[in-house]
């Protein structure tokens, strides 16, 4: 509780400096404040309540608990360039599990991901494709008592890759601490900036495993309404953004997309399709080779 004093009159204080959030304030709370951790391309990450930046961006690195994922990575696509000065807008389309446009995607560009015009490389600059790849996770942030839950988008170039030892890319990390046992919401995280990396990509390394205080507080957070709710709202969403993208035939105006700017995306790894080869054809006897020869003179 804050010691700040917020009452016109309080005569008495008795023991409500040590009240908890009743349910009320809790069921109030999750309907009016939703939080993400932000990561921007000058290496910072940034808390953003309701769409605003509440306290000093921390730099290079950060530790947290993942809480909830999806099962399959999502994808979103805006029509229009991130711009940071013009009004946010929805994403035109987007699709949580990969597979075909939500209901609350005001621009659906197919019935499908799979067979979707904006999923062709060549749909977007640099023969890339239109359509983004991202994850939405949620986690706590490691030292926060509170056990608030925020969201944290994995943009499309951390998602994919090899890693290095105990540092990848998120798809990679995942499967790193399956194989060796351990529980992506059993273990803190570290999440840094790759500085050998062109463009802005993220790293993901285990840190250690989670305390007994910890634990209890990711339980806790697991039964929070928000906690899967923040894997399946977009960023724009989450920021508390109404406005409709734009759905017309592109045009040359660009509006800010309440995202991350762009970065390199690393298509997700496919399996190869190996031919089979072509059936050797017997050689000729040479007898045979030799008497066609003769009957062509």
């Amino acid at each position: 509780m804050s010691n700040v004093t917020i009452f016109k009159q309080q005569n008495e204080v008795a023991i409500s400096g040590n009240r908890e959030l009743s349910d009320l304030a809790k069921s109030l709370s999750t309907a009016t404040t939703t939080r993400r951790i932000q990561t921007n391309t000058n290496g910072t990450f940034r808390r953003m309540i309701n769409g605003e930046q509440i306290g000093n961006a921390v730099r290079g690195e950060i530790n947290v608990i993942i809480l909830h994922a999806l099962p399959k990575v999502s994808r979103v696509y805006y029509k229009e360039k991130f711009d940071p000065n013009k009004e946010a807008t929805l994403p035109n389309c987007w699709s949580n599990l990969g597979d075909k446009p939500e209901v609350g995607a005001g621009d659906k560009q197919h019935s499908n991901c799979l067979d979707c015009p904006q999923n062709i490389k060549g749909s977007a600059e640099g023969d890339r494709k239109a359509c983004r790849y991202e994850r939405r996770i949620a986690v706590l942030v490691e030292g926060d008592s509170s056990g608030d839950v925020y969201q944290f988008k994995v943009p499309a170039g951390s998602l994919f890759g090899k890693g290095t030892g105990n540092v990848h890319p998120f798809e990679s990390y995942v499967k790193f601490l399956l194989a060796n046992g351990e529980s992506p919401d059993n273990v803190v995280t570290n999440i840094s900036y790759d500085l050998n990396a062109k463009t802005m990509e993220l790293l993901f390394t285990p840190l250690r495993n989670t305390n007994d205080e910890e634990y209890e507080m990711v339980r806790v957070a697991q039964s929070k309404p928000e906690t899967k709710m923040y894997t399946m709202i977009t960023v724009a969403q989450t920021d508390g953004v109404k406005k409709q993208p734009v759905s017309k035939p592109a045009v040359s105006v660009q509006v800010s997309r309440s995202d991350e700017p762009e970065d390199e995306v690393i298509e997700e790894p496919v399996k190869r399709t190996v031919k089979k080869p072509e059936p050797v054809k017997p050689k000729a006897n040479l007898a045979d080779v030799v008497s066609a020869w003769g009957a062509e003179e």
